[in-house]
């Protein structure tokens, strides 16, 4: 396994291509990017059995991003895999880009399902991991979820689906940073407690703090060599804009604008934070 010392490192590469990308278009949704940096450095470190050269290769893993607009999250990670220039990640959602603001897979290698209508992505992720099943396959299906979406009831339907079929090979992650678009989820939906709704759905859940790896790590590695019939949630316990103090002290960083200061601001801390990591801050801004 991929020591924290390393998983912390790439979790702070993966922030440092979110806000370059968002830099150069001048704005974009980071704050529900930032905070999946560490289940991204422990999904493509550990656990997700790709192939950069090979994106479409048959034998993949697949991770299905419901939260279609954490793309910057997915895209960062990607371009530091080696599934594309870590320059690309400069052309986000502008025009004639290859990086649209929403996960692609028409354009995007690595990218396995497009999502950004929210609510979809547990019903295309049961979709592949009973396809994956019926293929006689060991494939695993990884898919992360947003809290507002939610909302929608297709989830539940889709949670319903998967205990019946008892796809234990599919995880899912639930970003649980308690904010959507339109402010809290208390205000706008409450979501009340997810491990327990999934629980209750004949579901493996469990709840990890989502900026620790070693908690993600163990949590994936857990239900990965203890399958039993269930499939599995973990649900993380994040800040929407974690890792970069500017953007997680605003009162809604869903969306925003980041010209002005915030840039060089986001990029003094970061800069600091792989000092103290050890870690050059790679940079084409």
């Amino acid at each position: 396994m991929t020591t924290e010392l390393e998983l912390k490192q790439f979790a702070l590469k993966i922030r440092v291509g979110i806000v370059e990308a968002i830099t150069a278009k001048g704005g974009g949704h980071i704050g529900g990017s930032l905070d999946l940096t560490e289940l991204l450095s422990v999904l493509y470190s550990d656990f997700l059995r790709v192939d950069p050269k090979n994106p479409d290769w048959d034998g993949r893993d697949f991770l299905i991003c419901s939260k279609g607009h954490s793309g910057p999250a997915l895209y960062a990670a990607l371009a530091l895999k080696g599934f594309f220039p870590y320059e690309r990640l400069l052309t986000l959602n502008q025009e004639e880009t290859l990086l649209p603001g929403h996960c692609d897979r028409s354009k995007v290698p690595g990218i396995d399902a497009t999502t950004g209508s929210l609510g979809q992505g547990l019903s295309i992720a049961n979709g592949v991991a009973l396809g994956n099943r019926l293929s006689g396959t060991d494939q695993r299906v990884f898919c992360i979820l947003g809290d507002g979406e939610l909302a929608e009831g297709q989830n539940w339907e889709a949670a319903q689906f998967a205990a019946h079929h008892k796809l234990d090979h599919l995880i899912a992650f639930l970003d649980w940073n308690k904010m959507q678009i339109d402010g809290s989820n208390d205000a706008v939906m409450s979501l009340r407690d997810p491990v327990e709704k999934f629980k209750a759905f004949g579901w493996n859940a469990s709840l990890v703090p989502g900026a620790d790896v070693i908690a993600i790590q163990a949590a994936v590695e857990s239900a990965l060599n203890n399958r039993n019939g269930a499939p599995t949630l973990i649900v993380l316990d994040t800040v929407k804009g974690a890792g970069v103090t500017c953007v997680s002290e605003m009162k809604n960083n869903h969306c925003i604008g980041f010209g002005g200061t915030l840039p060089e601001q986001a990029m003094a801390d970061l800069t600091a934070q792989g000092t103290a990591l050890g870690v050059e801050v790679r940079r084409c801004l």
